[in-house]
């Protein structure tokens, strides 16, 4: 298999473009990783961690030349959700479990990617995906709640949880922690909405209109830190974060219970790999390059194990950095190099730094960060749409508050296959004829057309496999008992892409039960793969004195028909 990198060779336009953009998104994802790591219930130096070597890793075999791959919001608050119940986040031996999650998530990658799982990507539906992102957008917002009040509330419990807990505590609700937090929301919404305007009204190159715009987080880090420095107001810092490199070491694999991780790690890996491939495929289409799924699962899971090593969290690309990489200016993954840089000076020097930043600063920065993540439209215009679209929509989001997110993501991809199976199990068949004067066939139901009498022409809108192998028969017989004049059944596969064992086992027995009735069986416009299946058996033999038409017109003028002569006309079934 193929493998390629997005590092070389040197852009034409020089590495100046990816040393801004890296350096933007550094100032992005320092706040982030601090905020993303306590989420996850872990020290702030797991995030700070989780933005070294896994970026390295992806910047050298990742297909996308703008993805940016660290700690993302959903990731954080999966890796909480899946190491509940196995260990608490108070235990000293979280933070292992933690980075031994990030290992066994990356080689369940690994996994995928030797069997080809990026060939794979339809069968998770645009809705379970959507669901999932924004009810797992209102379980992150609801877990803040805690900094925003400054209530100690247990963990663990439903995503609504801390709604009830604040809820039945609100006159225990600190004064000073919901004041920074709002504050922080509003400087954060502020700072998006209205710092672009001011910045588009002077002559600033694009990169640094950039770093202005996306600067509110920083601004944030800076104002909750000299707030508690100058007024020592009562609030929950982050305390000394210990400055330098980990320790590169293997996960105590055989000291920890990882058997219990085995399930929830597959189910991180899958969400890893569908988000960061979505976030891929949409820059892409403002790109040149072109995502390759399979190496994505290569890059993502050699970027967690990276983690692991590194004793960091799972990792994934992040929508808001990878959007920020690109609008920067980046150009290859040379600008996640220039991003591992600054992010080392920033571990060498982090301590001092973060030492007096508020919790409540960076419940705020979560909040305003993953807001955006909730789309209810999608499930609005899914339901509109289609209501089975729409219910897996809800089913997914539901569960995944009410439950976790993996019995959400599990209920909608089952929902979604039962769906599926139902709608196949009962395709779209109709009766068609010729449209007058022509050589094209039509449903009779929708156009006047022309029939010949003794015939009717089925068409089936749908491979005919296990599932609706009795909806044709059934269909057939139906119509063949309404008809007593009907003498021939032609069916028409211009449809069939594929047959199964129990697909030809229906067409053997609707044969027999048309010839108790005195009815031939034809088969016509069925595609050369579903021939090449057919004649490798009997079929052929045993619908005799029936045919197989080449063609519908083929099968009229056989049946007693006469078709005027159109040879440069096309059959559009």
């Amino acid at each position: 298999m193929k493998i390629r990198n997005t590092l070389y060779p040197l852009p034409r336009q020089g590495l100046l473009p990816d040393f801004i953009a890296g350096l933007v998104v550094a100032v992005m994802l320092v706040p982030q990783a601090l905020a993303y790591a306590f989420l996850a219930g872990l020290p702030p130096e797991a995030g700070l961690f989780s933005s070294l070597l896994p970026l390295l890793a992806y910047a050298v075999l990742g297909s996308s030349p703008t993805l940016a791959v660290g700690p993302v919001a959903i990731i954080s608050l999966m890796t909480l959700s899946s190491l509940h119940g196995i260990v608490s986040p108070d235990a000293s031996d979280y933070h292992a479990y933690a980075t031994l999650l990030a290992g066994m998530t990356g080689a369940w990658l690994f996994i995928f990617f030797a069997i080809g799982l990026g060939s794979w990507t339809s069968f998770i539906s645009h809705s379970v995906i959507s669901g999932f992102t924004s009810a797992a957008a209102i379980v992150i917002i609801l877990s803040q709640l805690k900094y925003f009040t400054g209530l100690d509330m247990p963990r663990g419990g439903s995503g609504w949880s801390p709604a009830a807990f604040t809820v039945e505590h609100w006159r225990e609700i600190a004064l000073w922690p919901l004041i920074t937090a709002l504050a922080g929301v509003a400087l954060l919404t502020f700072w998006q909405k209205f710092i672009p305007a001011v910045t588009a009204r002077f002559a600033l190159p694009d990169a640094l209109r950039t770093l202005a715009n996306r600067a509110g987080p920083l601004v944030l880090v800076t104002t909750g830190t000299l707030l508690v420095l100058v007024l020592n107001p009562p609030l929950a810092t982050v305390g000394a974060v210990p400055s330098g490199f980990p320790a590169l070491s293997l996960p105590a694999i055989t000291d920890l219970d990882w058997q219990a991780l085995v399930i929830p790690s597959g189910v991180l890996a899958l969400i890893i790999f569908l988000e960061s491939l979505s976030i891929s495929n949409t820059m892409a289409r403002e790109q040149t390059n072109r995502i390759r799924p399979n190496q994505e699962l290569l890059a993502l899971g050699t970027a967690n194990v990276a983690a692991a090593i590194s004793h960091a969290m799972p990792v994934a690309g992040g929508f808001g950095r990878s959007m920020v990489m690109q609008s920067a200016g980046a150009l290859s993954q040379w600008a996640a190099i220039f991003t591992f840089v600054f992010m080392t000076l920033v571990c060498l020097i982090a301590g001092s730094w973060f030492q007096h930043l508020p919790h409540a600063a960076l419940g705020a920065l979560i909040v305003v960060a993953t807001w955006p993540l909730f789309r209810w439209r999608d499930g609005l215009n899914a339901w509109n749409f289609q209501r089975s679209d729409g219910i897996v929509w809800l089913t997914t989001f539901a569960l995944v508050i009410v439950v976790d997110a993996e019995s959400g993501i599990i209920a909608g991809v089952a929902v979604s296959l039962v769906i599926y199976l139902r709608r196949t199990s009962q395709p779209h068949i109709a009766e068609i004829g010729r449209l007058p004067r022509t050589q094209q066939f039509r449903n009779v139901l929708r156009h006047s057309v022309e029939t010949i009498p003794g015939v009717t022409l089925i068409r089936v809108d749908e491979n005919l496999y296990f599932a609706n192998s009795d909806y044709l028969i059934d269909y057939v017989l139906e119509r063949v008992a309404r008809r007593p004049d009907i003498r021939h059944v032609v069916l028409v596969g211009t449809a069939i892409n594929h047959i199964d064992y129990c697909g030809l086992e229906a067409l053997e027995l609707l044969n027999s039960r048309l010839k108790e009735r005195s009815v031939v069986l034809h088969l016509a416009e069925f595609k050369g793969p579903v021939m090449d299946q057919l004649s490798k058996t009997h079929l052929a033999e045993k619908i005799r004195p029936g045919q197989v038409f080449f063609t519908i017109s083929d099968a009229m003028s056989a049946l007693g028909h006469s078709i005027p002569e159109k040879s440069n006309d096309n059959y559009i079934i």
